[in-house]
């Protein structure tokens, strides 16, 4: 028997959400797609979980869109961005990805002093 992330639905549920976080125009963006396991994505899904400024720049993104410096060939494409910075994201279920993206979210916002 195969088994299937019980977080998955509801990380699924969330695609094409976008959601103001923040009276000063703060927003995350989610998009998140079922795909044919695969050495980029062997968990099966094409995701990207993103905290944008009043500006629309990006602050925070969770995604698997290309290869990262420091993934071995074949491990895939998991990684977060955090202001300037790529690293590597060891994806292990929806849920762990939600958490992790919304513990971000909040230390960018508490960095910049918009939530205290």
């Amino acid at each position: 028997m195969i088994h299937r992330d019980s977080s998955l639905d509801t990380l699924l549920e969330l695609n094409g959400q976008v959601l103001v976080i923040d009276e000063a125009g703060f927003w995350v963006k989610f998009v998140v797609h079922e795909v044919p396991a695969s050495a980029n994505k062997p968990h099966g899904l094409d995701y990207s979980l993103t905290l944008h400024g009043v500006d629309g720049g990006r602050l925070v993104g969770f995604d698997n869109a290309h290869p990262v410096a420091g993934r071995p060939r074949g491990a895939g494409h998991d990684h977060k961005h955090r202001l300037r910075t790529v690293r590597p994201y060891d994806y292990t279920d929806a849920a762990a990805l939600l958490a992790a993206f919304w513990r971000e979210v909040e230390s960018v916002m508490r960095e910049r002093g918009v939530w205290t």
